[in-house]
């Protein structure tokens, strides 16, 4: 483990024999593409200088919360119909991890990032959990080294997603897959009038909204973190007011 990354205060959980750690083309000092990437982008960004833990921590779920989170799981489960032997990882997975949970008999493993996760989660013998701030925390785990990434409502939390997407197209494996949703403008609308005017949704979370995207704002920055155009298909769903990715990572370096 990189000691670099304790003394800026993450936490790591492994649960078993998987230990997460910095590329090994890193370690060893070689040139890295990742790296000089990552440098480009600039400054470090948090999730957000406001939160002091995870959404979904202190407050009870709405029946639009369950209205959403079962839309997004359709979605997801419709380009992953089989988890069975998967390795998956959840970035910014929520305290309590409701899609994750529900996959875990399935799943050969699962590494969980957020700011924290629940006691349970982190007893799972299937379960690494990594608690931190987004994009620091990710580079505690391994390159191509996940089948599916799912990024489910995070990234119109950061005000710079880019360092994030980067680290997200390095963990995912020749050929996996990442699955991204995130509010669209014409969610923006709904969002607010649920969470402002009528208390149906946490203001708190909307209030931290950095970003909402459509197709043609979503795409331009997949492409600059490293997915490839014919790789990537973007779409609205939940009736237009979320923006959904589906990127595969090109099973060879030449694809």
């Amino acid at each position: 483990m990189n000691a670099a990354y304790l003394a800026k205060g993450g936490e790591l959980w492994p649960n078993d024999r998987r230990v997460l750690h910095q590329g090994s083309q890193a370690q060893a000092g070689e040139p890295n593409r990742i790296g000089r990437a990552l440098t480009d982008v600039g400054k470090r960004v948090t999730m957000t200088a406001r939160r002091d833990g995870p959404f979904g921590l202190k407050h009870s779920l709405t029946w639009v919360d369950r209205l959403g989170i079962w839309l997004s799981t359709r979605r997801i489960r419709s380009a992953v119909p089989d988890f069975a032997g998967l390795r998956v990882a959840d970035i910014g997975c929520g305290y309590h991890a409701l899609f994750a949970r529900s996959v875990l008999d399935q799943v050969e493993s699962m590494i969980l990032v957020d700011l924290a996760l629940a006691e349970s989660l982190k007893q799972n013998p299937r379960v690494t959990a990594i608690q931190g701030e987004l994009p620091e925390c990710m580079a505690a785990i391994e390159d191509r080294s996940l089948d599916v990434v799912i990024c489910n409502s995070v990234i119109e939390h950061l005000a710079e997603p880019l360092e994030t997407l980067i680290h997200v197209d390095r963990i995912c494996a020749p050929g996996g897959l990442v699955l991204l949703n995130v509010p669209s403008w014409r969610g923006k609308f709904f969002l607010e009038l649920a969470a402002f005017r009528l208390g149906l949704s946490p203001a708190a979370e909307m209030d931290d909204h950095k970003m909402y995207y459509d197709p043609k704002d979503l795409w331009p920055l997949l492409v600059r973190s490293g997915f490839r155009p014919k790789n990537i298909r973007v779409f609205k769903h939940k009736f237009g007011l979320n923006t959904f990715a589906i990127c595969r990572k090109s099973a060879m370096v030449s694809d």
